[in-house]
């Protein structure tokens, strides 16, 4: 099983034992209004797909953890959009983590991650907009601005990273 740690945080493949964590983080309003909700059903299908993707292209989403406590915190991790040829990093926490600086530091770990395990040549963060805190992260990371993109029928900004972008 892949494990990614930080100083403060673990980050696992998330799996359909994460079903209740990942429905309840989605079932927070200020933390759907970007990323949608799920029903219970839809999450599971969803965790399939990670699990599915951990399979057969070595990397996926994420929970991630408080190290010290084991506290589920949210998800990050990066996925393969297939329709864009891409491997994107994503981000969603529990609102009351947020500005604690685990956003960055977790996306930062997956970054890192994916340019040294998979020899990616550029990880994409796809932020809806409006999204200005996902935006800070990114640019916090070193992506800068690509283009702007549909997913899901919303308008996104794509940003980019390519191996040793500043950080």
């Amino acid at each position: 099983m892949t494990l990614i740690e930080t100083d403060r945080l673990r980050l696992r493949p998330l799996t359909t034992a994460d079903v209740d964590a990942f429905v309840a983080l989605h079932q927070d309003e200020r933390v759907n209004r970007f990323v949608g909700t799920y029903t219970q059903r839809q999450a599971l299908e969803r965790l399939s797909a990670i699990e599915t993707q951990w399979a057969t292209r070595g990397h996926g989403l994420c929970a991630v953890e408080l190290k010290a406590t084991g506290e589920f915190l949210g998800r990050c991790g990066l996925h393969y959009w297939r329709q864009f040829d891409e491997v994107e990093v994503g981000w969603t926490l529990r609102a009351e983590a947020w500005g604690h600086g685990y956003a960055t530091e977790a996306a930062r770990a997956a970054v890192d991650w994916g340019f040294s395990h998979l020899g990616l040549d550029l990880i994409t963060a796809m932020i809806h907009h409006g999204n200005t805190a996902s935006e800070r992260v990114a640019e916090r990371l070193g992506f800068t601005y690509g283009r702007e993109d549909v997913l899901f029928g919303k308008p996104v900004n794509v940003f980019a990273l390519k191996p040793g972008g500043a950080r």
